[in-house]
């Protein structure tokens, strides 16, 4: 994890000590923050390296952005919207990328049954999840890996709670839809 902090700008010490600044402020929000920031991008893209990248263009875009946020008190919804639009945009690049499924050869390699189907059960639902579009991901991700509340996803979207609702509304129908077909009956 420490690798995430390469590229922050480090503060002069006089101003992390007196606190009296913004940056000594944004610096101890990401000091604070960093590792939370970075698990919901890992969620959201699946892929640690990326979510790695993406923690920290997110972080440097905000610390260079750092002088338009007027209120010091939403700087964690702000660089969270400035990750998940981070997120999103590699979602989007991605697609446009194929993508090798290697499941099957990895299931060998597994030990034991019980391995096995907890395995096999985190794959269909990584599938299931693969199918949503990007929006719905990332709603799906912050609620329940994040544990955030519609309202608190709403103001990282940048969106009305209304759609953050429809979206994990839609969410859950298509991956059920895609479980059920994938396994009819379900995840037992």
């Amino acid at each position: 994890m420490d690798d995430l902090q390469v590229g922050v700008p480090t503060l002069n010490p006089d101003l992390a000590v007196t606190g009296d600044t913004r940056e000594a402020a944004f610096a101890r929000f990401f000091e604070s923050r960093l590792a939370d920031h970075y698990r919901i991008a890992s969620v959201i893209l699946g892929d640690p390296v990326e979510a790695q990248d993406a923690t920290h263009d997110a972080i440097a875009q905000a610390w260079r952005g750092r002088s338009d946020l007027r209120d010091l008190e939403r700087l964690d919804a702000w660089v969270g919207r400035i990750l998940v639009n981070e997120c999103r945009d590699r979602m989007r690049r991605r697609r446009r990328r194929p993508v090798t499924d290697i499941s099957d050869e990895v299931s060998g390699l597994l030990a034991a049954p019980d391995q096995l189907k907890a395995a096999a059960d985190r794959d269909e639902i990584g599938r299931a999840f693969a199918v949503l579009n990007p929006d719905q991901q990332i709603a799906v991700a912050l609620r329940f890996y994040a544990d955030l509340t519609v309202d608190q996803i709403a103001d990282r979207v940048g969106a009305p709670a209304g759609t953050v609702k429809s979206r994990l509304h839609h969410a859950m129908a298509a991956m059920n839809a895609e479980l059920v077909r994938a396994r009819p009956g379900g995840l037992r």
